[in-house]
């Protein structure tokens, strides 16, 4: 079988009997032939819509109080037809609250992982590529950045991105470094295994034995064929990014603005009015979950549908 020059060796594999096919297209193919990835893709989606377009879902503003006189501690008006959810505890639009704590989720989750990814991938391929090289100097560099990552993998994440967040104070982009700064050893780790072991692998040695250089193998084939594994775990990191953005604005390390929804707050906010209105807490607790699960029923079936052990 003949490989184009400008393909990573090893990128070409035989998926689902069709020889020729790439990693990533065979990958694809089983995708869509997944209940699992189509019901994770079909949440997901739903949940990136309504963030979208949450100002054409509702006619109020999140941070608009204006039926504060019709809650009282022991009533909250429920749903009706001006308020397709109700009111909150504050007396605002319970359905805008929603809506809008959607699209602050996603922006959170999208943007701290994005920060956790691009800093843990670089150590990773740091750490990783000069290890796959070998020499003095390579481990010494793949020691060095290893064992600062081990120094933030020694502190729990949640507790990591909490200390990170209350020094910072209530904002969003204290929100955003703390949980991606959480993120950063899980990628660094993941990625520097990768390449270490596709450094090991036939094609590597094979490339050597044509006189290819070390360097050249490294950027050009390692690193291309081991970040899989990373676009994977980034798919479920962002799960994990969300719960751990309502997590944050529970413990009051949110952003400080009244005016901004977030899920978080909304289930702090329901605490004192459970027995009147459990909808309050409910609602965006299934939110938090039911988006948690399509991320990660992505993350998973794409793991698989990448996995060599679960090909045909």
């Amino acid at each position: 079988m003949s490989t184009p020059s400008n393909t990573p060796l090893a990128l070409v594999v035989e998926a689902d009997g069709a020889p020729g096919v790439s990693l990533w297209r065979g990958a694809a193919h089983r995708l869509l032939r997944s209940p699992v990835a189509l019901l994770g893709a079909a949440i997901v989606l739903a949940f990136v819509v309504v963030a979208a377009i949450a100002p054409l879902l509702t006619p109020y503003e999140p941070g608009s109080t204006q039926w504060a006189g019709e809650v009282s501690t022991s009533s909250v008006p429920g749903p009706s037809d001006d308020h397709l959810l109700g009111l909150d505890r504050f007396g605002s639009d319970m359905w805008t609250q929603m809506v809008f704590g959607a699209r602050q989720s996603l922006i959170y989750g999208v943007l701290s992982t994005a920060v956790g990814l691009t800093v843990g991938a670089a150590l990773g391929a740091l750490a990783g590529g000069f290890g796959a090289l070998g020499g003095r100097v390579g481990r010494w560099i793949d020691t060095a950045v290893m064992r600062l990552v081990d120094i933030m993998l020694s502190v729990p994440s949640l507790l990591l991105a909490v200390s990170i967040a209350a020094i910072l104070g209530q904002n969003a982009y204290a929100v955003i470094i703390a949980i991606g700064a959480a993120q950063v050893p899980i990628f660094a780790r993941l990625l520097r295994g990768s390449m270490l072991g596709q450094g090991r692998a036939e094609y590597v040695v094979a490339a050597g034995a044509l006189g290819i250089r070390k360097r050249r193998i490294v950027v050009s084939h390692i690193l291309p064929n081991s970040v899989g594994p990373t676009i994977v775990q980034a798919t479920l990191n962002l799960a994990t990014a969300i719960i751990e953005v309502a997590a944050l604005s529970f413990l009051g390390l949110g952003t400080a603005d009244p005016a901004v929804a977030e899920w978080g707050r909304m289930l702090v906010a329901a605490q004192d009015r459970f027995d009147a209105a459990p909808r309050l807490a409910l609602l965006p607790g299934t939110a938090i979950a039911v988006t948690a699960l399509g991320f990660t029923l992505i993350g998973e079936a794409l793991r698989e549908a990448l996995d060599p052990r679960t090909r045909r």
